[in-house]
């Protein structure tokens, strides 16, 4: 009598084993299929999600595509984000997501522009609302005082809601106040380039004591161009771009004196610095030298800025209408006042210039195709 009720027990274990297997595999199966057929991802791709992603039936991953399209997320958009995060398939999408959402659009970003967010950084659905997100954004308005700094902020590095400030931000933070950055600095800083104080607080360290050695002052706002330009490349790729303007015949003495007037004229790609130093020398005929006192027009917009500008300014020379045109006037000023100096100037003698101008700003852009 035992031992039957001992092996109808263990009949009745195996069932309950084998159709458990059965479970797991059709749900594995349906997850691996889903992932392929509906979602576009590889099969190697859908076998590791299919490891922390489980659904038996399509209904929770359909409601999620329903979702998406509902407000306002294009199929591609829909697809790049569950690419990159593939959890949000069996995600609640009233409980979970809708409130996250709806939070975000009360900081103001509109429906197109949070579809593009999102679907480059689905963390921001998957992480906590009221744990993480909601926290992170009144840790912004406490330090800026204001809701409206906080949300420019997140407007312009939407992720700084996701990360652990405590560990990222405040120690970057501390690096700069030890230094002697004022903190008016520190949150310019914060506003204009939010991820550059979500960065490895040992090696900003290091950045901001190079930054001192090479004698700049921290308590100056140029201190903060500097680090962003240190940070943003190695030793040897800054060495690189010495060389690019050595071929230009600049002197370490200018290429120092350049970094020190304008350090941002140091992350200019290397293609960009030889079209730019390309057209101005070589095409325009101005002086090589001339440029590295001026840095800071390395860093307007090669097509829409620098060409044409400077053909403009030929013809007005060419026509008498000036003399001499400094770098500086003629690159660094704004849209608005160029066409001040150089267009509305001259109306009465020239008042066809406003149309020539317009013809060298299509001219610029035709050559960019």
């Amino acid at each position: 009598m035992a031992a039957s009720q001992s092996f109808n027990l263990s009949i009745i274990k195996i069932s309950t084993i084998l159709r458990f297997i059965s479970i797991s595999s059709n749900g594995h199966s349906c997850t691996v299929s889903y992932l392929i057929n509906k979602c576009g991802f590889s099969t190697e791709l859908a076998s590791r999600a299919s490891s922390y992603v489980h659904f038996e039936t399509p209904e929770k991953p359909d409601s999620l595509f329903v979702f998406l399209e509902n407000h306002g997320f294009s199929k591609t958009q829909i697809l790049n984000l569950i690419k990159k995060g593939p959890r949000l398939l069996v995600c609640d999408t009233e409980k979970t997501l809708l409130p996250k959402i709806e939070y975000l659009h009360s900081l103001g970003f509109s429906r197109p522009k949070l579809a593009k967010i999102l679907s480059s950084y689905p963390s921001l659905l998957i992480r906590s609302l009221k744990n993480q997100i909601i926290p992170n954004f009144n840790l912004l308005r406490n330090l800026f005082h204001s809701d409206d700094k906080a949300i420019k902020v997140i407007k312009r590095y939407t992720p700084i809601l996701v990360y652990d400030l405590e560990s990222y931000l405040y120690p970057n933070m501390n690096v700069l106040r030890g230094i002697g950055v004022p903190e008016s600095n520190i949150l310019v800083l914060l506003n204009r380039q939010p991820r550059s104080l979500l960065y490895n607080p040992v090696r900003l360290k290091e950045i901001v004591e190079e930054a001192e050695r090479m004698g700049f002052d921290p308590s100056t706002k140029m201190f903060l161009s500097v680090v962003i330009a240190l940070k943003s490349m190695t030793k040897s790729t800054l060495e690189k771009k010495f060389d690019v303007y050595r071929r230009w015949g600049w002197s370490d003495q200018e290429i120092h004196e350049a970094f020190r007037r304008h350090p941002l004229c140091m992350t200019v790609s290397e293609d960009k610095v030889m079209a730019i130093m390309d057209f101005l020398v070589k095409k325009m005929g101005y002086s090589s030298t001339l440029i590295a006192k001026q840095p800071s027009i390395l860093w307007k917009s090669f097509r829409k800025n620098i060409v044409p500008r400077a053909l403009f300014a030929r013809e007005l020379l060419s026509q008498g209408l000036v003399n001499d045109l400094k770098l500086s006037v003629l690159f660094d000023t704004s849209e608005k006042v160029f066409i001040r100096m150089f267009v509305d100037r001259f109306v009465n003698k020239a008042p066809d210039l406003l149309k020539l101008y317009k013809e060298k700003l299509k001219i610029s852009e035709k050559n960019k195709h």
